[in-house]
C-alpha cells in the first residue's frame, strides 16, 4: 500500500536579499519523512522560528514548490496537480489549519459561507439546506453548532470558537490529512487544551492524520505519535514522540527540552491529566 505522504529529499533554496542580491540559504535542507495510510496519527514538526517548518508545511500543502527533492501524496508527485480539477482533489484530501484564526476569515465576510463553499465546492452540496447540513454536521464534530455560527462574523466568536470552525472547515472535504502550522499559539492559553485534546478526536474517531507544526514541546509530547525536530532547516532527531522527548539524544534537542519543556510539562502531559482540566470547549 501507498503511504498517505512522502516527502523524500526535499530541500527549498531561497535568494538573500541585499543590493547585489547574489547570496542563498536553504530554508529546508533535505528532509525526508512519510506517514502511512493505514495507520493515521499525529506527526509533530517542531523546531524555534527560523527552522524551516512553517516553509516545510507550505511545500507539503502544494502552496510553495522545492528547489530539489520529491512530494508524494498516494503515490502521486504533487508537483503535477496543476489542473484546477487536480488542485481541487487534492484539496479536498489535504487540507490546512493556520496560526491565527482572525487572519484565516474575512472580517467582512460571515464565517458561515465559508463553511458553505468548502461544501459546493468540495461535497458538490448545492442546494442550500444541503450547504447547512453538511456545514452543522463539521460544526458538531468540533463541539458547535450551525445555530452558534450562523450569521456571525469573525470579531463576533471567540479565539477558540473560530478556530474550531476552521478546523470544521477543513472536516467539510472528509480529508485524510491536515497540516495544522502553530494551531494553538494564537489562543488563549486556557483553551488549547481543547484544541489539542480535538486534534486525539479526530485521529482516533474520524482516522485523519495530523501534521502538527509547532513550537510547543508540552502540547507536541501531549498528543504526538512521533515528532521531528529542526534546526536551520535540517532534521536534527526524529522518532517516537515520548522516546524523543523524554530522552533527547542530540545536544539540540537536548536544549530545546531544557529551555522549553519542564519536567512539570512532561508531568503533566500524559493522558487524563489535560483531558480533566478541558472543560469540552465550556465558557468560550
Amino acid at each position: 500500500m501507498n503511504d498517505l505522504l512522502s516527502v523524500e529529499h526535499v530541500t527549498r533554496i531561497f535568494a538573500l536579499g541585499g543590493l547585489l542580491g547574489r547570496g542563498q540559504f536553504a530554508a529546508v535542507d533535505d528532509v525526508s519523512f512519510s506517514l502511512k495510510s493505514a495507520h493515521p496519527e499525529i506527526f509533530a514538526i517542531i523546531g524555534e522560528s527560523g527552522s524551516g517548518k512553517t516553509t516545510l508545511a507550505r511545500m507539503v500543502l502544494n502552496t510553495l514548490a522545492p528547489s530539489k527533492g520529491l512530494i508524494r501524496f498516494l503515490g502521486d508527485d504533487i508537483s503535477r496537480f496543476r489542473g484546477r480539477r487536480d488542485r481541487l482533489q487534492f484539496m479536498q484530501k489535504v487540507q490546512p489549519i493556520f496560526q491565527n484564526p482572525y487572519e484565516a476569515f474575512n472580517p467582512l465576510k460571515r464565517v458561515d459561507r465559508y463553511l458553505f463553499a468548502s461544501a459546493y465546492y468540495f461535497m458538490e452540496r448545492r442546494s442550500r439546506d444541503a450547504r447547512e447540513a453538511a456545514a452543522d454536521e463539521a460544526l458538531r464534530k468540533v463541539g458547535l453548532s450551525l445555530a452558534e455560527v450562523k450569521g456571525r462574523f469573525p470579531h463576533e466568536l471567540s479565539g477558540g470558537q473560530l478556530q474550531r470552525a476552521s478546523i470544521a472547515r477543513a472536516l467539510i472535504s472528509s480529508p485524510a490529512l491536515i497540516v495544522a502550522d502553530e494551531p494553538v499559539s494564537m489562543v488563549d492559553a486556557s483553551l488549547r487544551m481543547s484544541i489539542v485534546n480535538l486534534f486525539k478526536t479526530l485521529r482516533d474517531e474520524l482516522k485523519v492524520s495530523i501534521i502538527y507544526i509547532t513550537h510547543d514541546l508540552a502540547t507536541a509530547y501531549y498528543i504526538s505519535d512521533r515528532v521531528l525536530i529542526m534546526q536551520k532547516g535540517k532534521v536534527v532527531e526524529t522518532g517516537p514522540a515520548r522516546q524523543v522527548l523524554s530522552d533527547p539524544q542530540r545536544p539540540y534537542t537536548i536544549l530545546l527540552r531544557e529551555s522549553i519543556l519542564s519536567p512539570d510539562d512532561v508531568d503533566k502531559a500524559q493522558p487524563g491529566v489535560a483531558a480533566r482540566k478541558d472543560k469540552r470547549f465550556a465558557n468560550e
